[in-house]
């Protein structure tokens, strides 16, 4: 039985691979959406079996995105489908309750095997991945639970740093030095009593700053 699959990705040419490399499997590209937008009002028309979306796309965030869906379609299986390997959006797209998480660069069989489990209403997360990410989701919840008193500016470098971005990408997005971005981070982390950006992320989604 065909399996109807939503793909979110802001590259036609990468849509149209998708539809490619899935020839002759269960898994049939329903529907298409290349923004936020698009990925909401598709879900709404006709709920797939799963959805496969980008991260870093024009017109909206695919974290974001992940998190206005799972609101509400809890259930639905959505898989994180990304060029980057960076283990902030690992821990975000867990904590938001995302399927899986497959790499552009893995190979076919990886991709159709997490489509597969996590249409199957089943974890394609694999050991690895949640491995890299246990630190940041053991955050612990006192500090979660606390009124941190973030300064507006603060606020903001934490949002930023929760997206992804790197120090140098959030002095340009912010307008500010690479040297005051360092600051503000270190700041944040002592504020909220964490030791890194992946679990600075992870606090940062369970306050709905993100």
């Amino acid at each position: 039985m065909s399996k109807n699959l939503l793909v979110v990705d802001d590259h036609l040419v990468i849509r149209m691979g998708l539809k490619s490399m899935l020839e002759g499997t269960d898994l049939v590209v329903a529907e298409e959406a290349c923004n936020a937008a698009e990925a909401l009002a598709a879900v709404e028309r006709s709920v797939p079996d799963c959805v496969l979306m980008d991260i870093r796309m024009d017109g909206g965030d695919g974290l974001n995105t992940l998190g206005r869906l799972k609101l509400d379609h809890p259930d639905l299986p959505i898989v994180l489908y990304s060029a980057y390997d960076n283990p902030t959006y690992i821990a975000r797209a867990v904590a938001l309750g995302a399927a899986g998480y497959v790499l552009k660069s893995a190979p076919r069989d990886r991709l159709i095997d997490a489509l597969n489990t996590a249409a199957s209403g089943e974890s394609a997360w694999t050991r690895e991945e949640l491995r890299r990410v246990t630190g940041a989701l053991a955050t612990p919840r006192l500090s979660q639970e606390l009124d941190v008193p973030l300064t507006h500016r603060e606020s903001e470098v934490l949002r930023q740093m929760a997206q992804g971005l790197t120090n140098k990408e959030i002095a340009k997005m912010l307008g500010i030095s690479y040297e005051t971005v360092k600051e503000h981070v270190q700041h944040i982390l002592r504020k909220i009593g964490v030791t890194d950006r992946t679990q600075a992320a992870v606090w940062a989604v369970r306050k709905n700053l993100v």
